[in-house]
């Protein structure tokens, strides 16, 4: 019994320790002390506005979060800018007398990261992620505002991961 307690006193500190790789700080390949994000445009064909503006927040905002690097306006070490590409309503599943049940709102964006320090790790990729609502709703309101958030704020891990943990 008292073997038993060792081992799962063992197992639990074992289990604890390991999840410390996966912390968010900066990574040890990316030499830098400063980020900025440029203006993000909106060239989406269904434009919603304020978007880049919220999109760009979200980004900042993660980045702040997860990293140590510093926001700057100009001459940063990590470069991002992009474009919302895509912003769009459609339905995803229909009710017999082809009605919407379920409707998805998808945002995607383009995105350039640019480390001025070592144009090794640049990165030029589209990412998008969606929202599913039911099809008799409309989407807007607070609602809305719930759909952005969500999607930004897979869309802006996602990025991070791709740009600063090279996942």
């Amino acid at each position: 019994m008292k073997n038993i307690k060792y081992i799962f006193l063992l197992l639990a500190i074992a289990t604890f320790k390991s999840c410390g790789i996966y912390g968010f700080t900066q990574p040890s390949s990316i030499k830098a002390e400063t980020f900025q994000v440029n203006r993000i445009e909106n060239n989406a064909l269904l434009v919603e506005p304020g978007l880049e503006r919220d999109f760009q927040n979200a980004l900042q905002d993660k980045i702040l979060d997860q990293t140590n690097y510093k926001l700057e306006t100009s001459n940063a070490d990590l470069v991002y800018e992009g474009e919302i590409t895509t912003y769009r309503i459609s339905p995803t599943t229909a009710t017999s007398d082809n009605r919407a049940a379920q409707n998805r709102l998808t945002i995607g964006v383009k995105i350039s990261f640019y480390n001025t320090n070592n144009e090794e790790d640049n990165v030029d990729q589209s990412f998008s992620f969606f929202y599913d609502y039911p099809g008799r709703e409309q989407l807007v309101g607070a609602q809305k505002a719930t759909a952005h958030e969500e999607i930004f704020e897979r869309l802006t891990q996602d990025i991070i991961n791709a740009t600063l943990a090279k996942w």
